[in-house]
């Protein structure tokens, strides 16, 4: 068979033959027992129901071993024999343009260089997945290959409930992730509802299928390292950051590091992902000797180098170590997915790699005291160095919040909404009020063609759009632009592109609804193929989340979700391919609502219509909340965005004297 008729066949009507279990594949861990006897007959009957019958006394046995064995049915029998990869938009079958792009885009979630665990349909974060079947994924290509652009496919936590009419103004599909009801939204209600097959982990990108890999972070902690390094007066240049993770997203950090020039050391327990990273160019050295390791950080730092440097080992041996020997380390962060700490997320120091994974799931009460022990020491490190100038801020992966519930010492002497521990997220500190506030955050194009020339040509419109709008930018945002612009141009060169050819850069609404008109102008002349437009859910307003994107709210709203909702719901009608609305992110399943979307350029008028309409209202949406909040730059950002479009008309806030409040 065809790729394209693999595609248009869905699940089979003959059973495929059983697949080995690759074990060069990076696989999740297993996840905890956690249903009850009658729990686990039922799961199995949740996965029966996608096959035939006849299919089903086979099937049961398979299950039921992959059930117990992996604490989830995969149906790895099922995976497709093709290579995983986004291919050019012209090799999918279809009957619609829209329908295809969104297959390339699943596709790459779920390639291996992308992917963290590529057979169990994870693409990052331990357990952000794009399905949680290979059922799930051949129903659903089958459907896109199928489907009009009078149709919409409803995706249900992984599972497309059918396409169902609707009309071409109307996004070609609608994700929703975990939407469970809030008394059902605990870490472990997410293990049983995932087990039985009824809901699953979304992530921010990766159930919503507009994962980029690591460059979609990179660029996010370029700027947050550039500005880490400004806020304590230093150059990057021969200065340290420490940090730890290099699974999924987490992998960023050290490319990070060497475009921001400084040295990079990050800890990791994975020996399969740190290779992986090293092969990719994503991390410069490997190393698991700590003395070693000093010595070298000592040389860099006298030579000014700029390197990054893994250990293949625990974080927290590095932060005691270098205590140990006075090393200086300048700005320090966590990037593990602590949003994830009891099933892969994070570590426990002094076991290997394998213990742990062991005592997760045969032993996790044990394993969550390891944890959160290890949680403890890892913030008296840190607290050793800050005491000593070191600069700390938590990356948003729910570091100082599941090291709070730990009884870490990371609580504020004096804290208040908003304020309640000793170290700024990032977003706080940086993100927030240099970025998000502003309206700059995380656009992305991918090109599908798959051309590296069509990304080319995208980077270059892309630059000359900005170098035209900042000889006309007020100086309140005139830094953005300028990094924004030495990171397009160096872009090429940073070798960024892991799986599509594809692009992140940070701009306002005015930047990326000009970029979107300058690339389906090019299309339309035919220089370039059709381009998909996207964003990170990590937004100025897509996502709700106390503890990071909106950490910089300080009105007390920072615990609703009125915004995320509101943004996927406005997108939908104003013309957006596919959007998604997700329980969950980068901090955690019941700790942040997540909205997203992607958008399909193909040189049409219709198109030109709707990018103007979506992007505009994507992104103001966003800033209109923060400027309620009292935050400066968004007031700013937001009367700007009114004098530019007359039928925006926004509540504005009144700024209260403190003096009133002295009682």
């Amino acid at each position: 068979m065809t790729f394209k008729e693999q595609i248009q066949q869905g699940i089979p009507t003959e059973l495929p033959q059983s697949k080995p279990y690759e074990t060069q594949i990076n696989h999740a861990p297993k996840r905890k027992e956690i249903l009850s006897d009658e729990e686990k007959k039922l799961a199995l009957k949740n996965a029966l129901r996608y096959f035939e019958p006849q299919f089903h006394a086979e099937l049961l046995q398979e299950f039921k071993e992959e059930l117990e064995k992996y604490g989830r049915i995969y149906m790895y029998r099922f995976r497709p024999d093709y290579e995983m990869k986004a291919r050019d938009i012209a090799e999918y079958p279809g009957k619609s343009e829209q329908a295809k792009a969104i297959m390339l885009m699943i596709q790459n979630n779920l390639d291996y260089a992308v992917a963290q665990h590529p057979h169990e349909l994870i693409t990052y974060g331990g357990n952000g997945a794009v399905f949680s079947n290979w059922a799930q994924y051949l129903l659903t290509m089958k459907y896109l290959s199928e489907m009009t652009d009078e149709q919409t496919l409803t995706m249900y936590s992984g599972h497309p409930m059918g396409l169902f009419p609707s009309h071409k103004d109307a996004p070609r599909v609608v994700v929703t992730n975990g939407m469970m009801i809030p008394n059902y939204s605990k870490p472990d209600d997410l293990e049983k509802f995932n087990a039985l097959g009824v809901s699953q982990y979304g992530q921010m990108t990766a159930g919503s299928y507009m994962y980029i890999g690591p460059q979609g972070i990179v660029h996010g902690t370029t700027i947050t390292v550039l500005n880490a390094f400004r806020k304590i007066n230093k150059e990057p240049k021969g200065g340290l950051f420490v940090t730890s993770g290099l699974g999924g997203m987490s992998g960023a950090q050290p490319k990070a590091g060497n475009i921001a020039g400084c040295i990079t050391v990050i800890a990791e327990v994975n020996p399969k992902i740190t290779k992986i990273r090293h092969e990719q160019k994503w991390v410069n050295e490997i190393h698991e000797n700590l003395n070693e390791l000093v010595a070298i950080v000592r040389k860099a730092q006298e030579n000014q180098e700029t390197v990054s440097l893994a250990y293949l080992g625990n974080i927290v041996d590095i932060w005691e170590k270098f205590d140990e020997e006075n090393l200086r380390i300048d700005i320090g962060s966590d990037q593990t997915s602590l949003h994830n700490p009891w099933a892969g997320g994070y570590y426990p120091v002094g076991q290997t790699f394998e213990e742990s994974n062991t005592m997760m799931a045969e032993n996790p009460e044990l394993f969550k005291e390891k944890v959160q022990e290890t949680l403890r020491r890892h913030a008296s490190a840190i607290n050793k160095h800050t005491a000593k100038g070191t600069y700390f801020f938590d990356y948003g992966n729910a570091f100082l919040l599941e090291a709070s519930r730990a009884g870490a010492d990371v609580m504020s002497e004096n804290h208040t909404i908003g304020r309640e521990f000793k170290y700024p997220s990032y977003v706080q500190d940086i993100m927030g009020p240099m970025c998000f506030d502003y309206g700059f955050g995380p656009f992305r194009w991918v090109c599908t063609s798959g051309k590296p020339d069509d990304l080319q040509k995208t980077d270059d419109i892309a630059c000359a759009v900005l170098e035209e709008m900042i000889k006309t930018s007020p100086e309140e945002i005139q830094q953005q632009m300028k990094d924004n612009i030495t990171w397009i141009k160096g872009a090429q060169e940073n070798n960024l592109v892991v799986g599509s050819q594809a692009r992140i850069l940070y701009a306002d609404a005015e930047g990326r609804m000009k970029i979107a008109e300058a690339f389906n102008k090019a299309i339309a002349n035919g220089e370039i193929g059709a381009v998909v437009l996207g964003r990170d859910h990590h937004d100025v307003s897509g996502t709700d989340s106390p503890y990071r994107e909106t950490s910089n709210i300080y009105d007390g709203s920072r615990f609703t979700a009125d915004m995320a909702i509101q943004n996927v719901i406005g997108d939908s009608f104003r013309g957006a391919t596919w959007v998604s609305i997700h329980n969950g992110g980068g901090v955690g399943w019941g700790e942040v609502i997540n909205g997203g979307f992607g958008m399909l350029l193909d040189g049409s008028d219709d198109a030109d219509r709707r990018l103007k309409s979506m992007l505009f209202w994507d992104v103001n949406n966003g800033i209109s909340r923060r400027s309620w909040a009292r935050n400066e730059g968004a007031v700013f950002a937001i009367k700007r965005a009114m004098e530019a479009e007359p039928n925006l008309k926004v509540t504005l806030p009144n700024f209260v004297s403190d003096d009133l409040l002295k009682f």
